[in-house]
């Protein structure tokens, strides 16, 4: 009894999801996790942006590294130290003097192994001279386009639901068009920060009249507080760990029930992360997020496991969107919004109202059907075709989903497979009476006999439907998790809510069952 009062409990809470969607006017009345499904771009419109890739600043990032990566190939003790003074970095050139001219050519042997043709080197005497080459910059940009184009998508639709449009457009410009966003600042801000998480030691070196003076040494820099902006901290500028080794990140809560964020490094990333803890016991590093301090803690002991934790004084729903930024990757150049406009429906208001009337009366027929095929039965089967549909709605609207034309058209594919999971069971209710069961053990035996069969469409569809999730994007992605929520449903209203109404029908009574013919 139980378990028959769970299936109704779930059901019925299932349909409560949908209400929202049904009856706009009841949503004040329901918790905020509990709204309305929204529409997508081809039904109502949304919000579009145009971000310009940064490719000035990604140029000046490359050029730093250049000259970081060409330093310590100089002094790599492995292959020799090569003396060299006067390393500096202007427009993107990073230039040196080499002590010996014996000394020449094997900077330049050395820095041509080490970077392949991605470089122009030139020497003028001891003066050696190298920059990115015009190829491997148009590389760069093509790469940094594409990239953000995927993290991107990743940060505003994780779960593949939202079904954004995304693409690029002259080179190094992203057009971005949200389904039923009307305001679009969270999603901004979401998209504009480059996430790009480093870790670094602090330097407890420095003289008092340094740190109030804030003028740093060589090779360290003052970096602002999240929190508190005015307040700075010494970094050296040499990063110990870089986030592009996270390979992943969630928002949780640490021992005071305070949301932080948890990170897990890849191999790589976990063998600098316990070096770095096991060199540097009792001194403090900072995790740094795009040039400002989250958190300097103290190490107190190794950590080897490659398993980290940042706490910053977030809000959940700060941790929420900042472990979103980090598994998503940073993004290799800033994106700057140059332009945001509302668009409208990319289907006419006619072809809506047609739709709607087609999907209508297409289920209205199918309980006809029903009905008239097997009578009472049918009227259950109508009843839990309802549900389905209204369980279908309401989950997607609580996992943020946005209704769209492939969206409808997993629905529609889902209702058809839920009347075949129906009449499975029903037709061998049929056979098991044609063979002189009574109606009780008919039941009992035709939904037993049939589950296989049923189990077997379904989970066939659900694999079908979790590889388009995998390898599809957008629209396809918005199909398959429509589709995967409808098989799940599907095999609990049709197999197990159906099953609940048709005991309670038969009211425990051999009850003869009308709409099967005598031979």
């Amino acid at each position: 009894m139980l378990k028959k009062l769970a299936i109704i409990f779930v059901a019925v809470f299932g349909v409560l999801m949908a209400v929202p969607t049904m009856f706009p006017n009841l949503s004040p009345y329901f918790p905020s996790w509990i709204q309305p499904i929204s529409l997508g771009l081809d039904l109502k419109g949304g919000a579009q942006l145009l971000l310009e890739v940064d490719t000035n600043t990604m140029f000046q990032d490359k050029a730093e590294q250049l000259y970081e990566d060409a330093r310590s190939a100089l002094i790599d003790r492995n292959r020799g130290v090569i003396r060299f003074s006067g390393m500096r970095n202007v427009d993107g050139v990073v230039s040196f003097v080499v002590r010996e001219d014996s000394d020449v050519s094997k900077a330049r042997g050395r820095l041509r192994s080490e970077f392949g043709d991605t470089v122009d080197i030139t020497a003028d005497g001891r003066t050696i001279s190298l920059s990115y080459s015009q190829n491997a910059k148009d590389e760069m940009v093509n790469d940094a386009l594409s990239r953000s184009i995927e993290i991107v998508r990743r940060r505003i639709d994780a779960l593949g639901t939202k079904e954004p449009s995304i693409q690029s457009q002259g080179g190094k410009y992203i057009l971005v068009q949200l389904p039923g966003v009307d305001n679009p600042e969270r999603i901004k801000e979401l998209i504009g920060q480059t996430a790009k998480m480093t870790f670094h030691l602090v330097n407890e070196n420095l003289t008092a009249e340094q740190l109030a003076s804030g003028r740093a040494p060589k090779g360290t820099e003052f970096l602002p507080y999240m929190d508190d902006p005015n307040q700075k901290i010494p970094v050296y500028t040499r990063v110990e760990v870089s986030g592009e080794s996270l390979k992943d990140s969630q928002a949780d809560f640490d021992q005071n029930n305070m949301p932080v964020v948890t990170t897990v490094f890849d191999a790589a990333g976990a063998r600098k992360f316990a070096r770095l803890t096991t060199e540097h016991v009792n001194e403090r590093f900072a995790i740094v997020l795009d040039d400002m301090v989250l958190s300097a803690p103290t190490i107190r002991e190794p950590i080897p496991g490659g398993r980290g934790q940042i706490s910053g004084g977030f809000t959940l729903q700060g941790a929420k969107d900042l472990a979103v930024l980090l598994r998503s990757g940073a993004l290799p150049a800033p994106l700057q919004v140059i332009e945001e406009r509302t668009v409208g429906a990319g289907l006419g208001a006619d072809t809506i109202a047609a739709g709607k009337i087609a999907s209508v009366v297409g289920v209205i027929f199918i309980m006809i059907f029903m009905i008239v095929c097997y009578r009472g039965f049918g009227v259950i089967a109508s009843l839990v075709l309802i549900v389905n549909l209204a369980m279908i709605i309401g989950i997607t609207a609580v996992l943020g989903g946005v209704l769209t034309l492939p969206g409808i058209a997993g629905i529609v594919l889902t209702l058809g497979m839920a009347v075949d999971a129906n009449i499975l069971p029903f037709e061998r209710i049929r056979d098991e009476i044609r063979a002189g069961s009574t109606s009780l053990r008919a039941v009992e035996a035709g939904f037993h006999r049939s589950m296989k069969a049923v189990l077997d469409g379904n989970l066939t569809n659900l694999i079908c439907s979790l590889v388009l999730f995998q390898f599809g994007a957008g629209p396809i992605r918005g199909f398959a998790v429509t589709l995967s929520v409808g098989v799940l449903t599907t095999l609990f209203t049709c197999v197990s809510l159906s099953k609940v109404i048709i005991d309670w029908y038969m009211n425990g009574k051999n009850k003869k069952i009308g709409y099967v013919k005598s031979k």
